[in-house]
């Protein structure tokens, strides 16, 4: 069954700021990334489902020519390569990605020395990347980058986090983040039992995983209690 009760917000990482805030303001903290003078690098972390990819694209068209966004999900290893580490069922899981892949793509867009980089995206009627999808002109001063597991400490994720000038965390209660889930799954054709497993199978060990790293984060945004409805709905 989904868990749709109300959690308690826990307590603001040590260091971290909490902000409950209006895309407007975060469109405006991230212009100050963008008009710093050299390239910055914005990460957008959270759970599975807390609305990182539809939070960090509105940002990146509000900005216009000043923003690109490239996501981590584009560093899953493929499915046949899965399929041969006996890890299929497991997709989403720190091991199931390429990091070191991931890092040597935001170490070139942090150096900006080519005239465009091409990175690449994931698919997900496909559940497959695509590669060299993604233009990056040398003169966008921000790139804006989401994903699970931007704030691990891990090996090999260690190096991603260094590459990166700001991490955001969006935090959301994990009914409405399930929910989400749920029907991303059903969208993108799992039965509704097959959606609900993976839901609150690996879905949720991803998560935990996640929420684990939140007191890394330069900056927490409470989408549990959002004012704007771009927000709320992200």
């Amino acid at each position: 069954m989904m868990n749709t009760a109300e959690e308690q917000a826990p307590a603001p990482a040590r260091g971290a700021e909490r902000l409950t805030c209006s895309l407007d303001e975060l469109v405006a903290r991230a212009g100050v990334l963008a008009a710093a003078g050299s390239r910055r690098i914005l990460g957008i972390a959270g759970s599975p489902g807390a609305g990182k990819s539809t939070v960090a694209q509105a940002i990146a068209d509000s900005l216009g020519g000043q923003a690109a966004r490239v996501g981590m999900d584009a560093f899953h290893l493929a499915n046949s390569v899965l399929v041969a580490l006996g890890s299929r069922d497991r997709k989403g899981a720190p091991d199931t990605f390429d990091p070191r892949g991931y890092e040597n793509l935001l170490r070139r867009l942090k150096t900006n020395n080519e005239p465009v980089i091409y990175a690449p995206v994931f698919d997900r009627s496909l559940e497959e990347s695509i590669g060299s999808a993604v233009p990056v002109a040398r003169d966008v001063p921000l790139v804006i980058t989401e994903g699970n597991y931007l704030l691990l400490d891990a090996e090999g994720w260690r190096g991603c986090r260094e590459q990166i000038d700001e991490v955001w965390f969006l935090d959301i209660n994990d009914g409405e983040r399930q929910l989400r889930l749920l029907r991303r799954h059903e969208a993108f054709g799992k039965m509704p039992d097959e959606a609900e497993a993976w839901a609150l199978g690996s879905d949720q060990r991803n998560a935990d995983v996640v929420v684990s790293t939140r007191e890394r984060a330069d900056l927490i945004i409470d989408l549990r209690q959002a004012p704007t409805q771009a927000l709320a709905q992200a």
